[in-house]
């Protein structure tokens, strides 16, 4: 009997606390528990362990009420694992050295000097009124006159969407990094509200005028995301001599949600387009505004990733944002294709997604569902993710737009990853994965037969090899890479110039996935607060791509000296650049796709 007590005392028992110590550990990190979990974790674990020790030859209920206690308390840690909430600091990479204040045409305001006193940044500059209480579900309405000076020394909530599960977001990290990398280092997560239409402003630190801008809308299939996120700080791009501006605007339910009462109650008989309207009104604020800081009204650029690059797109033929801007960047997604795959819909799609959402609320009528809670609305079962043909704000597809020439940028550069799909493939099939036997009922969800059977032709080695990569690397071309040439194909059609890029890095993280481009494009590699997912020639490629994305902001030609030459893309030799281990034109290796493609669409 004794000896059965010391097996059970020095193998069994340390082999629970060993597994049942690494889960929570595990769960600490990936949960962005705060530091002090960990902390309660290794004493609560000291204090068993004595206890264990003191209760060895204790009766056994003892033993587990001990046990009892333990497990208790994990819990405990269990629920107060989650991340802070709070704002960031407009200059939430360094400690700001000091205040500016500036005047708008509404009111002065305050930011900060970054550390090395050579930005300028203002965070949270507000461009409409809170879209709250009757303003729910209406266009953005100008802001009133301030008298006080505004403080615009830290970022606005973001706009109200549904809460990430930050295990499930670390887990994705995890297969993104191909490792678990530990970091106790609790991040806070951004607030959120309702109360969103806010912009940020990065500008050298000099007395220069007349500067080029970017606009930057943010991605996130327009029902997550944030206009203060680290990827696209605008302080690298600031340092190059171009004004920065990163803009939040209503998402998913808020920002897309259509109903036949709202078109009757609107000036403009328009709904279902509250985020894109958003976007469009920011542009209007920085027609008005950019003076004060430096900028040349007659000089900006919009840009955007994923559903921002979508929206890119969808300013690019509305008429509201007619003159508003010059040039238009395009990185992963866009609309301007006979069918958008994605992120676009028409009204009549958009009313009965309404129509089922007033039905889920129990709502007789608008003014019912304004009652409803932001907390409780965002957790409609009905995804609110698409642009839609409204009649105002786009009154034609936007493809018909450039057909007819009327789309408002004049130069354009766009381009995608290699990967782009894998994020979206991968989940759905996660407990099915796709195989040579399963993949055509796979294409069956898009294509018709004869386009299948002519897809499975060329990528018949592929598929037999791998149909997992195969499948992926189809249906990316479907989503991004088609549509990206389509854009193309439009703009220089109309005589623009057209920049095509592909982006093959890869490194320790996202790489060559969906957005993975993003933290290079805008200088911030060398800033991460992972390290470890990059090396020197990451932070190179960083340098470089900042250039040539600052370039095209300034003068429409993304090329200089010191940099390999990104030559003009045309419909013959069909070149882009890529951006990868090697810099340099390549063909496009697609092209092949693009042609069956344009047979199933009828182009």
């Amino acid at each position: 009997m004794e000896k059965k007590k010391h097996i059970a005392f020095w193998i069994i028992f340390p082999i629970i606390m060993i597994l049942i110590s690494g889960l929570m550990l595990f769960y600490i990190d990936i949960s962005n528990g705060p530091l002090v979990c960990l902390i309660l974790e290794i004493v609560l674990l000291v204090i068993f362990i004595v206890g264990r020790i003191l209760f060895l030859n204790a009766k056994i209920l003892k033993r587990l009420i001990l046990w009892g206690l333990f497990i208790l308390c994990y819990f405990g840690i269990i629920l107060i694992s989650h991340p802070s909430v709070g704002l960031k600091s407009a200059d939430y990479f360094n400690s700001p050295s000091a205040t500016v204040e500036v005047n708008t045409d509404y009111g002065r305001i305050k930011g900060v000097v970054t550390k090395d006193s050579s930005v300028r940044a203002f965070a949270g500059i507000p461009y409409a009124k809170a879209p709250v209480g009757d303003l729910r579900w209406k266009e953005p309405q100008d802001i009133e006159p301030w008298t006080d000076v505004k403080d615009c020394t830290s970022f606005k909530p973001r706009s109200y969407q549904p809460a990430a599960n930050e295990a499930v977001s670390s887990l994705v990290d995890i297969y993104a990094q191909g490792r678990w990398v530990p970091n106790y280092g609790n991040k806070m997560i951004e607030e959120m509200s309702e109360d969103s239409l806010y912009l940020n402003i990065w500008r050298p630190n000099n007395n220069s005028e007349n500067l080029p801008v970017l606009v930057y809308i943010h991605g996130g299939s327009l029902t997550t995301g944030s206009s203060a996120f680290d990827d696209y700080n605008g302080e690298e791009m600031a340092k190059t001599g171009v004004i920065m501006v990163t803009v939040a605007y209503r998402l998913g339910v808020f920002g897309y949600f259509a109903h036949q009462e709202l078109i009757n109650e609107s000036a403009n008989n328009t709904t279902g387009n509250y985020g894109l309207l958003d976007q469009i009104k920011a542009l209007e604020w920085v027609n008005k505004n950019i003076k004060w800081f430096g900028g040349d009204k007659n000089n900006i650029t919009i840009a955007g990733e994923s559903a921002g690059s979508s929206s890119v797109s969808a300013i690019c033929t509305s008429p509201l944002a007619k003159g508003l801007f010059k040039r238009a960047i395009g990185e992963s997604s866009s609309l301007v294709a006979k069918r958008a795959p994605h992120t676009y819909r028409t009204m009549d799609s958009a009313l009965k997604t309404g129509d089922n959402i007033m039905k889920e609320f129990k709502a007789n009528s608008i003014n019912d569902l304004r009652k409803v809670s932001a907390s409780d609305l965002v957790k409609t079962k009905y995804t609110n993710d698409c642009i839609t043909l409204d009649g105002y704000a786009l009154t034609k597809d936007p493809y018909q737009v450039y057909l007819e020439k009327n789309n408002n940028e004049e130069a354009l550069l766009n381009g995608y990853n290699v990967k782009e799909a894998d994020a979206f493939v991968v989940p759905k099939y996660l407990f099915s994965p796709t195989n040579k036997d399963n993949i055509r009922e796979r294409l069956k969800e898009i294509f018709d037969d004869g386009t299948i059977d002519q897809i499975m032709n060329i990528y018949k080695d592929e598929i037999e090899r791998d149909a997992f990569s195969a499948l992926n690397e189809i249906i990316s071309v479907w989503w991004f890479m088609y549509p990206h040439e389509s854009w193309s194909r439009m703009a220089l059609r109309n005589g623009e110039d057209v920049y095509r890029y592909q982006f093959t890095k890869t490194n320790g993280y996202y790489g060559t996935y969906h957005s993975g481009e993003l933290i290079y494009a805008y200088g911030n590699v060398a800033k991460s607060r992972f390290g470890y997912r990059y090396n020197d020639s990451d932070i190179k490629l960083s340098n470089d791509m900042l250039k040539y994305w600052s370039n095209f902001v300034k003068t429409g030609n993304p090329n200089e000296a010191g940099l390999k030459n990104w030559s003009l893309w045309n419909d013959v030799n069909h070149e882009i650049i890529e951006f990868g281990d090697n810099v340099g034109m390549i063909k496009d290796k697609y092209l092949a796709l693009y042609e069956i493609f344009d047979k199933f669409l009828n182009v």
